[in-house]
């Protein structure tokens, strides 16, 4: 059955920035954080210090994967520059979304830019405590519905009706974790869609947490959650994952299948569970039907985020800066 990785990440040059520090590359797919955490970000075969698109697209062959959603995250640092050219360059497997910090002086600037002249129509704001903004803006807790800044991307992305906001708010023991904050967006922005990461952080010890986070979810058709990196959440490497079967039954129960998105979260989470485990792993589970399988692995991704709309902005966008620069250079 064909799928679509609803949460991916390249990693052109491993740039990571959290509250551990910068991110630096050891090679052989390992990395130091400046607090001296060393982790395997990249899976054995796939890159010495960098997750390329060809590299995605190999470990996406053998699992018939067809298509990727590219996502940011400071794990690995923004590849909004590299996720841009590669949509240009794969244009048929490949959808990106970027990312911006909020609190940066020029953060329009950089939203403009990216929506207007990148083609982008997808938006990641990974605010987690553990690995997210929060973790470096820890001094100025901030909600995602409320903050001025943020605010102000929000009204600006409001001329774009069909525009993809894609969240990582952490785990519930962090001071980021906010479903009420998605649930109010997609009740101010109903032209939009929200999607929540990890099925919101799942805990089996705490299936009511995750209950309360996914009913403030339920009545609004346009709020999705990606099952990305759940096995890690949870801890499980026992395939087919019975933990993730327990969550995934809740998650089913409440908001139906076709609001939940198949994602991987690779590279690093295929350091801890194969690319191949993590996208069989629903089928092998038996807890759905066909129908339901081709929504979460292929069609809910493709209604969500390959939009017409965001298909055609990616595929009208030249980058004037280049344009620019080449012109400049022919002139010469």
């Amino acid at each position: 059955m064909k799928k679509i990785d609803g949460h991916l990440h390249l990693v052109r040059t491993i740039a990571g920035l959290n509250g551990k520090g910068r991110l630096n590359a050891l090679g052989g797919g390992k990395a130091i954080w400046d607090d001296g955490t060393v982790i395997q970000l990249i899976p054995q075969g796939s890159g010495e210090d960098s997750f390329t698109a060809e590299a995605a697209l190999q470990l996406m062959g053998g699992a018939d994967v067809e298509k990727a959603v590219l996502l940011q995250g400071s794990l690995n640092g923004y590849q909004n520059y590299y996720s841009y050219q590669m949509v240009k360059k794969y244009p048929e497997r490949f959808i990106a979304a970027f990312s911006v910090d909020p609190f940066a002086d020029n953060a329009m600037t950089i939203v403009k830019r990216q929506v207007e002249e990148l083609g982008f129509r997808a938006i990641k704001f990974e605010i987690s405590q553990g690995g997210g903004l929060h973790g470096y803006h820890s001094e100025k807790p901030f909600r995602l519905d409320t903050d001025a800044k943020v605010g102000e991307i929000f009204h600006y992305l409001a001329d774009y009706p069909g525009f993809t906001v894609t969240v990582d708010y952490g785990s519930s023991d962090q001071v980021s974790y906010q479903p009420e904050a998605i649930a109010n967006l997609a009740a101010r922005y109903p032209l939009m869609d929200f999607v929540v990461c990890h099925l919101s952080f799942p805990s089996v010890d705490h299936l009511n947490r995750l209950k309360a986070a996914l009913e403030l979810f339920k009545p609004f058709s346009n709020i999705y959650t990606d099952l990305s990196a759940i096995q890690d959440i949870v801890g499980e490497r026992d395939f087919p994952y019975p933990n993730c079967q327990k969550v995934l039954k809740v998650a089913k129960e409440i908001l139906g299948t076709k609001r939940l998105i198949w994602g991987t979260d690779s590279p690093w989470s295929a350091t801890f569970n194969s690319y191949d485990d993590l996208a069989s792993w629903l089928a092998a589970s038996g807890r759905l039907t066909d129908e339901e399988l081709a929504d979460v692995l292929y069609n809910n991704a493709e209604r969500v985020y390959f939009k017409k709309s965001a298909v055609q902005a990616a595929a009208e966008a030249d980058d004037p800066v280049l344009l620019f620069d080449e012109a400049q250079r022919e002139d010469k």
